[in-house]
């Protein structure tokens, strides 16, 4: 029996989703999200209480255009899961098709969904579900952190990252040759990599000493320049920025 997840931010799509699974009999169970940021909590609760428990999900059925994350930039989120769900893509647009198997997608569904055009790609799941190994995950070294680049796992060295900004349960990591949206939170990540020279200096940022190119002090507003990118340093951690930057400085 298949656990699923419908996610579609429109209501009557959504129910019309949850009734057609719902008849399925190879269908265990199904909950349904009405955006990717309530869909990626319910996967990560499921991956927390483990692949039997009774929120467990092994395939996703997710719509494209949504507001906040899309589908697609939630599918690559979902490449870099341990234990990632299978997905199906279900959306009444046939232009992204390309994009939604370059990310591994099991199926790709338009909309209005015919009960029989369903079912096949439910049988889809279940046989690939039925049939994949299990693969043990190995952890990347300290001094990297796994992200996903084009449907590809890269190592990123974390020497390479300037700075990290929140979104959400997420962190966006800046380097001098882009960026990358990985499923840490940024408390996660200060704790991490204090001891690499990372200090908050913002609520919503994270940047590492060595690439603070100024301290910058406007009419009592204190900001850094990391790299071409200037950030604001909130007030109650300027004095402990300040003293921190004396003492890299010294140690140089």
């Amino acid at each position: 029996m298949l656990h699923a997840l419908a996610v579609d931010d429109e209501r009557p799509s959504l129910e019309e989703l949850l009734y057609l699974l719902n008849a399925d009999p190879r269908i265990g169970s199904v909950a349904g999200a009405s955006d990717a940021t309530e869909a990626l909590r319910h996967i990560n609760r499921a991956l927390e209480a483990g692949s039997d428990g009774p929120d467990a999900i092994d395939v996703v059925f997710l719509d494209i255009h949504m507001p906040g994350l899309d589908g697609l930039e939630m599918a690559r989120l979902l490449t870099g899961f341990a234990r990632p769900p299978l997905v199906v893509f279900v959306t009444a647009h046939e232009g992204f098709a390309v994009q939604a198997f370059d990310l591994k997608a099991v199926d790709y569904v338009l909309k209005p969904v015919r009960r029989e055009r369903l079912a096949e790609a439910v049988r889809r799941v279940a046989h690939l579900r039925d049939a994949a190994p299990r693969i043990p995950v190995h952890e990347p070294d300290p001094d990297h952190i796994s992200v996903e680049l084009g449907g590809v796992r890269r190592f990123v060295p974390v020497e390479g990252i300037t700075h990290v900004e929140a979104q959400g349960d997420y962190a966006r990591l800046h380097t001098s040759q882009g960026s990358h949206l990985v499923r840490i939170p940024l408390s996660t990540l200060e704790e991490r990599w204090r001891s690499r020279g990372f200090v908050r200096i913002h609520r919503r940022h994270l940047v590492a000493l060595r690439h603070i190119r100024e301290l910058r002090l406007d009419a009592g507003a204190v900001s850094v320049l990391v790299g071409p990118v200037e950030l604001q340093v909130s007030r109650r951690h300027a004095r402990e920025l300040r003293d921190l930057l004396m003492r890299h400085t010294a140690g140089r």
